[in-house]
């Protein structure tokens, strides 16, 4: 593999499955990532629509901080490849409008209160968080896991 290649991969979150692992079928693999609802992950995973152009579609909508992620998935089962597409909408604090973005990133996201400890002394305490991860770290899991490759890529397609 070539810096090139390395660096391409780098930058929109490639990863490769480990050596020996046998890769599943398209159909197990939908299964195994349809799976996913229901197992208390804080995101769902369903049918893409005809306008998506994939074949599921993983999405995450967090009210607390008027984001909405989405990460789109397209099999590509000659090559052993999931191609994802990463989008993320958000409130721009500067024009308080929808912002969007793509590509791989990682967002973490924490709100505080203080409130008396038993000790009645004030502390502050963790309220809210959020790690755009909780979404990526379970579907990549089940992708590397089934054999395949996950490919990130940064345009629509």
């Amino acid at each position: 593999m070539g810096l090139w290649s390395r660096y391409r991969d780098k930058r929109t979150g490639t990863r490769y499955p480990e050596s020996g692992v046998a890769p599943l079928p398209a159909m197990e693999l939908r299964t195994a990532l349809l799976a996913l609802n229901g197992t208390g992950v804080p995101f769902r995973v369903r049918n893409a629509l005809p306008e998506e152009k994939a074949d599921l579609v993983a999405e995450w909508q967090v009210p607390q901080l008027r984001t909405t992620l989405k990460t789109r998935m397209r099999f590509v089962p000659e090559k052993g490849e999931v191609l994802t597409l990463d989008e993320r909408w958000d409130k721009s604090p500067e024009t308080g409008g929808r912002r969007y973005g793509r590509g791989p990133t990682t967002t973490v996201s924490r709100q505080w209160a203080y409130e008396r400890g038993p000790d009645g002394r004030r502390r502050r305490v963790e309220t809210f968080r959020f790690d755009s991860r909780d979404m990526r770290n379970p579907l990549l899991k089940v992708v590397l896991s089934s054999g395949w490759t996950w490919r990130g890529v940064l345009r629509k397609w």
